[in-house]
């Protein structure tokens, strides 16, 4: 960590990269952005001088070779995430991945535990996870303002898909476009945000009970020509019971009229509650509302600046905000040694959330954890 700083490379050089991880990088004085790797080199480039990267490659192991380099930030297709992830932990290097970081919880837990061995640290992109509004629900849970939880409420809802011709993404390679059940989309999609941001709040999750439904069969998909019927699922509904006897009910769409990023948790315990909505509205990124058991009317709360990251506020586009506060701490979980949070263990459970989902709906019925006892 030359300087103090911590050396930074990123594989991928798209839109999410662009609006979200280089933006954090950028804003941290602690950082020093090594290189950005992507298979257009044009597009690392723009990249790279955007956000002021001093390298750029088109080969990964280039990237992982390099030795100014201690963190590696994986922004990639879902399908890449597993292979460039494991690559990074050979290669000592602390890792970042999007979400999900594999297609099967099996997957991400053997990630976990190359990590865990090699004393590697990680972190999963669960973006909401730092948004100031449920960072402080979070608090409050913690330090028993709640009270005893009773309910855990999530919503994803938007409608990035709701048009036919906006092209859908990240299908898996070789899935059956006509599948007797939905395709996992909406529940890998956001809803792994989802059930992170439950687990955070409510504890492990005990049992789940789902559904999922396709509304729009026939769509534009990217790689493909023309229209296409393929049998997405386009939302999820699952009740779940908590290891703490919480409940919850969960639901995550893909073609619900509304803005980005429609995320909404809901938190009632005994002596309060508390809803965060994250949804861009008249320029506000989200709102977050309290009540006491002797207040029922819900208030609005005004967070303090010290809960922003520096240089933003409710009105900094959502995805820079939250992903600057991501950023933030987990340069200061590396540089400070300070607790992890949200790393490859968690994303892990996550996807065992997610798989469990799907197995609800399928065989229609409960579904216990934990899912995989060999893990």
């Amino acid at each position: 960590m030359a300087g103090g700083k911590l050396g930074v490379g990123v594989f991928g050089a798209h839109t999410w990269a662009e609006k979200a991880h280089l933006p954090g990088y950028a804003a941290d004085p602690r950082v020093d952005l090594v290189a950005i790797c992507d298979v257009v080199p044009e597009r690392a480039q723009a990249m790279a001088r955007k956000f002021g990267a001093r390298r750029v490659y088109t080969d990964p192991k280039a990237l992982l070779a390099d030795g100014e380099i201690r963190m590696v930030d994986v922004c990639t297709p879902t399908d890449t995430h597993l292979d460039l992830a494991l690559a990074a932990i050979a290669a000592g290097k602390h890792v970042l991945c999007e979400k999900p970081i594999a297609r099967d919880a099996r997957d991400a837990f053997r990630m976990a535990r190359a990590a865990e061995a090699a004393k590697l640290r990680t972190k999963v992109g669960f973006t909401f996870r730092y948004s100031p509004a449920l960072r402080r629900i979070r608090a409050w849970i913690e330090d028993g303002t709640i009270g005893d939880v009773f309910h855990v409420h999530g919503l994803e809802q938007n409608s990035q898909f709701l048009d036919p011709m906006f092209p859908l993404r990240q299908v898996p390679a070789g899935v059956d476009f006509k599948a007797k059940h939905p395709i996992p989309q909406s529940i890998v999609g956001y809803g792994s945000h989802l059930v992170d941001l439950m687990r955070w709040m409510g504890g492990e999750f005990a049992a789940v009970a789902a559904t999922m439904r396709n509304y729009v069969p026939e769509r534009v998909v990217r790689g493909y020509p023309g229209m296409q019927r393929i049998n997405v699922d386009d939302g999820t509904v699952a009740l779940v019971e908590f290891a703490s006897g919480a409940q919850g009910m969960l639901q995550t769409s893909i073609v619900a009229v509304g803005n980005y990023p429609g995320i909404e948790i809901r938190v009632y315990g005994s002596k309060a509650a508390a809803v965060g909505r994250l949804v861009t509205e008249r320029g506000i990124a989200e709102t977050l509302h309290f009540a006491r058991a002797d207040a029922v009317e819900f208030e609005p709360v005004a967070l303090p600046d010290s809960d922003f990251p520096p240089g933003t506020s409710l009105r900094t586009e959502w995805r820079e905000l939250y992903y600057r506060n991501l950023i933030r701490l987990w340069v200061s979980e590396l540089l400070d040694d300070r607790p992890p949070e949200g790393d490859f263990r968690d994303g892990a459970r996550s996807q065992e959330i997610v798989d469990a989902c799907v197995l609800a709906h399928v065989e229609r019925r409960w579904v216990d954890f934990p899912l995989y006892r060999d893990v």
